[in-house]
């Protein structure tokens, strides 16, 4: 404060926009964008209501269906994954804790949003990391936007979806698609991009075609390094459920919205654990299907 009483004050407080021509600003935006939302709400409703439908679906199945199924297809798909006793096994004991302690409905629930936002972050994810892979001025410009998709706080995601969605699960599917699909995109570049010269040098000399040479070399060598986005658009879905719970997802993350706003210690540690433990089912199942894929494709390029 010294030092600024022998200063200008245009050095010493920086410069600004006064706050009318902000608000006027902001409130121009605002209207244009809640105009813009009223002229095509109908074209958006049309277009995201085969998400509902899916989401519904796959809701309806998980928890109508008998626990028993469901646990059962749950072992197979981890056994046949990992190939390991131990994860089957802690996938087994995990998933008759969360239904001894009345969780099952909600973590069937919670598993058909992170199935669904896995899903179409893969049918997105994937062909957009391959044009980054293929075009240097691609990647320049979706870098950026991935910066900005990964950094920015989740919360802030919810404020454009709902104006345009409003309130309900297609809302909260899409911000945890937003958030969780960077991964994906990241790591698909990276695996295609990661691929050996000297391989692609000879399937060119085999006369294959961009086409072929993706199909039959890049993807399959690229496989371990997708799976790995696969891994973490799982784990970064799972992490976004409760923020999305706020805007009207059920199961698991607004059971722990609702233990932070009524401080129930333990229901919040219950379903939080039931997070864990399917995150933990997730991770170890991929990652050991990833090394598998690792070892294959080391096999084959041996």
């Amino acid at each position: 404060m010294a030092i600024c009483s022998y200063l200008p004050d245009l050095l010493c407080k920086f410069p600004s926009i006064d706050d009318t021509t902000i608000r006027m600003a902001r409130k121009s935006v605002d209207d244009g964008f809640k105009a813009l939302v009223r002229e095509y709400i109908n074209a958006i409703d049309a277009l995201v209501q085969p998400l509902q439908w899916f989401l519904n679906y796959l809701e309806r199945l998980f928890v109508s269906s008998p626990w028993i199924i469901i646990l059962a297809v749950m072992v197979a798909i981890v056994y046949f994954g990992s190939r390991d006793l131990r994860i089957t096994i802690g996938t087994i004991v995990s998933m008759l804790l969360i239904g001894l302690v009345g969780l099952w409905n909600d973590t069937m629930v919670t598993l058909a949003m992170v199935t669904v936002c896995t899903f179409i972050a893969i049918i997105v994810g994937i062909p957009i990391g391959i044009l980054m892979a293929r075009s240097e001025r691609a990647q320049s410009i979706i870098n950026p936007i991935l910066d900005v998709m990964q950094t920015m706080p989740s919360f802030v995601y919810l404020i454009p979806v709902v104006m345009i969605f409003g309130i309900g699960k297609v809302p909260g599917l899409i911000a945890v698609v937003i958030y969780a699909v960077p991964p994906m995109i990241r790591l698909t570049n990276l695996g295609i991009r990661l691929v050996d010269k000297e391989v692609l040098e000879a399937a060119d000399a085999f006369g294959s075609s961009p086409w072929q040479r993706l199909k039959n070399v890049q993807m399959p060598l690229a496989l371990p390094t997708i799976m790995a986005g696969i891994n973490q658009t799982i784990m970064m879905s799972l992490a976004m459920v409760v923020v999305a719970s706020m805007v009207g997802v059920g199961g698991l993350g607004r059971n722990v919205l609702q233990a932070i706003n009524n401080q129930f210690f333990t229901v919040g540690f219950f379903n939080g654990f039931a997070l864990v433990a399917i995150a933990i089912i997730f991770d170890r199942t991929s990652q050991a299907y990833g090394k598998r894929l690792q070892k294959h494709s080391e096999v084959i390029h041996g």
